[in-house]
């Protein structure tokens, strides 16, 4: 890696360390982008978001209450801006959130940060909604509004039960405070990493699977998945040491017992693969 590229993993680092109630959803979304982009200048990204955001300003200015200040907003971000929802799901730009800007396509998270991050600017109180499935977003208030910005536009209380029923299966009930809570910063940026993960694994593509594991053990350092699917890449690789180390590290944290015994299984295997230490 260059050494600004290290700089840019050093600053997410710091910001995976921050408090939840500090951590800056943005600045993580665009380091994201930074790390694919090492030429990519970090304050631009917000810059088009400021711009976008004093537009989406104006557009709303004549909206007489929260609802219409919503479709407002719809209609500025999907209309007159033309962002959609990317027809190449698997495309790694959609989860890049410069390209996202450049090319107005992205996935549910992205376009849902392009949302939250305009909308806020504007004056709206937009947060993510880590629905099953399918990232949501919701301009909170009095008559609260669930927007699906993949799509561009709000979906009924009655659409969301259909989808969790799409989901989850038949016999699981819409709750509010589990299906429809606010998202905190950071499962939105595990959210986005996962994604990309998919797509790394899938691709064969080893060193960028590695990097969002590692990004999300950074995020997460006490989840033993995070640290099982890190071990599992470094497996791959060859480096069983490193593997066996977040192992122990997964043993350490988990509490599920199923779980432990497959990390102490896959442990035990690669212990045996290395032989003795001397």
């Amino acid at each position: 890696m260059t050494s600004l590229t290290e700089t840019i993993r050093a600053r997410f680092e710091r910001l995976a360390a921050t408090p939840d109630a500090d951590l800056d959803v943005e600045e993580g979304a665009i380091l994201i982008a930074a790390e694919e982009y090492p030429d990519l200048d970090v304050a631009s990204v917000s810059a088009e978001l400021d711009l976008l955001g004093e537009e989406a300003k104006r557009a709303l200015s004549e909206a007489d209450d929260p609802a219409q200040r919503v479709e407002a907003l719809n209609r500025f971000l999907f209309e007159d801006q033309g962002f959609e929802g990317a027809s190449e799901y698997y495309d790694p730009r959609n989860s890049y959130l410069n390209d996202v800007i450049d090319r107005r396509v992205g996935i549910p998270i992205t376009l849902a940060l392009v949302y939250i991050g305009v909308g806020r600017r504007a004056g709206l109180d937009v947060r993510g909604v880590s629905f099953p499935g399918h990232f949501l977003v919701k301009c909170a208030g009095e008559d609260e509004r669930i927007v699906d910005a993949f799509h561009g536009r709000t979906v009924s209380r009655d659409e969301c039960e259909s989808r969790l029923t799409a989901a989850l299966g038949p016999g699981v009930a819409l709750q509010h405070e589990t299906h429809l809570r606010d998202a905190s910063p950071r499962e939105i940026l595990v959210r986005m990493l996962g994604n990309l993960q998919r797509i790394f694994a899938e691709r064969g593509d080893a060193e960028r699977l590695l990097a969002c594991c590692d990004r999300i053990v950074l995020l997460t350092p006490q989840s033993a998945h995070a640290l099982r699917d890190r071990a599992i890449v470094y497996q791959r690789l060859g480096w069983l040491a490193a593997a066996i180390s977040d192992l122990d590290s997964a043993l350490l944290t988990t509490r599920n017992a199923q779980l432990a015994r497959s990390l102490e299984a896959r442990r035990n295997v690669l212990r045996q693969r290395m032989g003795p230490v001397h």
